[in-house]
């Protein structure tokens, strides 16, 4: 079954270009204001979407987006709120890929078969669950192959060849490479180890490879974009979002418009890395 990451990712290889993705927390700082960036972010050059799962306690997630969480739950954040954004999302756009990334327990708690189908209905296209080793795929990722989802696994600076192939056996749609040693946004990665660490997994998968923890500015993204298939951006988008937030917990007007202009100059940064390179 070809899916829309697979789509998404096989124009960008027409387009000779890396992709976009960007990353958010559903409900950060409310529901609407996630909306209204979530709906803005393909306009805003995003190619594809990471939707966080807030949950309390976090082991990937750096400051910046362990906060983002913790405002979306005081905000009343849900899983249930998570997909009913996917699904009005979907109301406008049918083609940008929707992943959702975050842990099991949120998951485990709303019942896997109860979650899956829902995630589907509402136009969910995969899933990153950090938490869950290949040992535990019969929990969650080969149900969700079974519905119809892409299970994206990470791959870190310390998966060495002999456990790659253990982590690439279930993964479909792209492959995450966590470009540090670390948690999100605590360092920035250096573009020449990440282009070797790219070209070993190639040599292992025919998927994309993208490129996520540590970017945070045009530039370190269009670095990244030269050699990946894609390059994430998360933690700095969530800081410009708890930027138009003020000392009273109020949102300011036109936070989402400010929001999506600092995306699109890091989707100016990626789109244009490879023609740049080939100057």
């Amino acid at each position: 079954m070809t899916t829309r990451l697979d789509k998404r990712f096989a124009r960008l290889n027409a387009e000779a270009r890396a992709g976009f993705i960007t990353f958010i927390t559903a409900g950060d700082p409310d529901f609407d204001t996630t909306l209204a960036i979530l709906k803005g972010l393909p306009g805003a050059g995003a190619d594809v979407i990471e939707l966080g799962m807030p949950f309390t306690d976090p082991m990937a997630d750096g400051p910046a987006i362990q906060a983002s969480t913790q405002r979306a739950l005081k905000a009343g954040a849900s899983m249930m709120k998570t997909l009913e954004l996917v699904r009005r999302f979907r109301t406008s756009d049918g083609d940008t890929p929707i992943v959702l990334m975050g842990y099991y327990n949120p998951i485990y708690h709303m019942g896997v078969d109860l979650f899956l189908s829902r995630a589907v209905e509402a136009g969910v296209d995969g899933l990153i669950v950090v938490d869950l080793p290949p040992e535990e795929d019969d929990e969650l990722c080969e149900p969700a192959m079974r519905a119809g989802l892409n299970f994206i696994r990470l791959a870190t600076p310390t998966t060495d060849d002999r456990r790659l192939p253990a982590v690439l056996a279930n993964t479909s749609g792209f492959v995450y490479y966590v470009s540090i040693n670390g948690i999100t946004g605590s360092a920035s990665p250096e573009a020449r180890n990440v282009a070797a660490a790219v070209a070993r997994i190639k040599r292992h998968t025919s998927l994309p490879v993208a490129v996520g923890f540590g970017i945070r500015t045009p530039e370190q993204a269009a670095e990244i974009a030269r050699n990946a298939d894609g390059a994430v951006v998360g933690s700095a988008i969530v800081d410009a979002i708890a930027a138009e937030i003020d000392a009273q917990g109020r949102v300011n007007p036109g936070a989402a418009e400010r929001v999506l202009a600092f995306v699109r100059q890091l989707a100016d940064g990626v789109h244009g890395a490879r023609a740049t390179a080939a100057e």
